[in-house]
């Protein structure tokens, strides 16, 4: 349950005096500050805080999703003529989105990660939690090591492969679109390969088409936005594929359940295997040359008849793959970007959007103050007021299964569980077993309600006909995104509480 509020009088004082007073001084001119914010729910909180003063633009459109939106070049004019630009941090926002505002804003235009820095105004930020509970290794790519330069990725490409078939690395879109990193089956070259930002983790798909041993050689590179390149280290991988059970690992540690990730370390220049500990929780690196990936019979499929999948062979041919998982573009970091579904933490955006507009509009100083001002009271009473209608659920309901894993901070503040999120494996029907496996969890987890993200509403197919065979309310809940209904912070965690309340057995059901 939320605890007792936090007196907020001390941190606006605070961020009062971490405004300063240097800045473009955008007012001078009578002009408004023309802000460029990420996402919608930013450009909300820019907006309550700036009032007239401000003109705000979001990249992201409604019904957009922050992993996966594609910017455009009227994004990037938006961006082009900002005097600030806001984003959320964390590796919310889909990498592309992040360089278009690198490569596009003017190079002394403020670009504010809101929450890399939320503690420091009185928000908390949690780490990102995932257990997807797969029966076959998930294998990631992920980046490690400072990067020098604001924008600059690492680019991860495909060297050498030798086996005794084809190696496919593809990741599957929101929409179902499958979009190759690598592909050995027309040679190993430059377009094998794909950039990341620092410290990031992304999902993919590993499809091997015959089995037996196969080793992939890798090299890493940095990228800067000015197009600087520096090596970052190289190193060999190996699977095994197929029945061959210990024997493939040839003495060295089998990996062949549980999350890890093919890792570059761009300040170490090297390649190693890192792996979730499930004894301490942590991870643990190994050396890419002492463990060998284990790709099983059991992960056995077969080719989709899709027309869009013939680069993997033809319909209903035999592959061996370590799924995504999470279908959509999926890059995150260690911490959990979702941190406004805790209404104390938007209150903590808001006085950084408060000392950042400041900042950059010194004149308005007032104005701002006084908008943050009457916006934090509102955040106040909308916290009391979430955390009273959920308490109202009975002990017994308090648990959430959703579209997406961005309800951490709402369940650790207002005393939820997350029981789960739907994570389909893409491009392929669930089988009836898979089918069975997630009615089971509802019917253990003895959930009246399951929620759907409007904007994820695609990838639900198989939560929602869960649902209904299990005889379980099918509800509605906003996660990083507004649309023609929910077009407000306030309005949208608002709903979520009373959806919440509703569809779990407390106020309103």
């Amino acid at each position: 349950m939320r605890a007792p509020r936090r007196t907020t009088a001390a941190l606006l004082a605070a961020a009062t005096l971490l405004a300063g007073c240097s800045g473009v001084g955008a007012g001078e001119s009578g002009d408004k500050l023309a802000v460029s914010t990420t996402t919608g729910i930013i450009a909300d909180l820019v907006r309550q805080v700036g009032g007239d003063r401000v003109e705000v633009t979001s990249i992201v459109p409604h019904h957009g999703d922050p992993h996966s939106y594609e910017p455009s070049p009227g994004d990037a004019a938006k961006v082009a003529r900002a005097d600030i630009v806001f984003s959320n941090g964390l590796l919310l926002e889909e990498p592309g989105i992040m360089k278009m505002v690198h490569s596009n804003s003017r190079k002394d235009t403020p670009k504010i990660a809101i929450s890399e820095k939320l503690e420091q105004y009185g928000g908390t930020v949690i780490k990102l939690e995932e257990d997807l509970g797969l029966d076959v290794l998930w294998l990631g790519w992920a980046v490690e090591g400072k990067v020098v330069g604001d924008g600059s990725q690492v680019r991860t490409t495909a060297t050498k492969l030798t086996g005794p078939g084809d190696l496919h690395v593809y990741l599957t879109d929101t929409l179902g679109t499958p979009q190759s990193y690598l592909d050995s089956s027309d040679g190993l070259d430059a377009k094998d390969s794909f950039t990341l930002p620092p410290e990031a983790h992304t999902h993919v798909n590993w499809v091997f088409t015959e089995p037996g041993t196969y080793e992939l050689t890798v090299k890493g590179e940095t990228e800067s936005l000015d197009g600087t390149r520096a090596e970052a280290g190289s190193g060999t991988i190996t699977f095994a594929v197929g029945g061959m059970g210990d024997q493939g690992a040839k003495g060295k540690k089998l990996l062949g359940t549980g999350h890890a990730d093919v890792a570059l370390n761009a300040e170490k220049h090297e390649v190693s295997v890192r792996a979730d500990d499930a004894k301490t929780g942590g991870r643990v690196h190994h050396a890419a040359d002492e463990v060998v990936m284990s790709v099983p019979d059991k992960a056995k499929e077969a080719v989709p008849k899709e027309k869009a999948y013939r680069f993997l062979g033809a319909p209903g041919a035999d592959v061996w793959v370590l799924p995504q998982a999470v279908i959509g573009k999926h890059v995150h970091g260690e911490m959990d970007p979702h941190a406004w579904e805790d209404v104390a933490n938007a209150e903590a955006y808001v006085r950084r959007v408060e000392t950042e507009l400041i900042k950059a509009d010194p004149d308005g100083r007032k104005a701002y103050e006084r908008g943050a001002e009457a916006y934090l009271k509102r955040l106040g009473a909308l916290d009391e007021e979430v955390a009273a209608r959920l308490a109202t659920i009975p002990d017994a309901n308090r648990k959430l299964i959703t579209t997406h894993d961005a309800f951490g901070y709402l369940a650790k503040a207002y005393g939820m569980e997350v029981a789960g999120f739907v994570v389909p494996v893409p491009n392929q029907e669930p089988s009836a077993a898979e089918v069975e496996q997630l009615g089971t969890t509802v019917r253990e987890k003895k959930v009246p309600a399951v929620f759907l993200e409007p904007n994820l509403a695609a990838r639900a197919d198989v939560l929602r006909r869960v649902a209904e065979d299990e005889g379980v309310r099918i509800c509605t809940i906003y996660g990083d995104s507004f649309d023609d209904k929910v077009d407000d912070y306030v309005a949208m965690m608002r709903h979520n509480a009373k959806e919440l309340a509703r569809c779990l057995g407390g106020e309103g059901s």
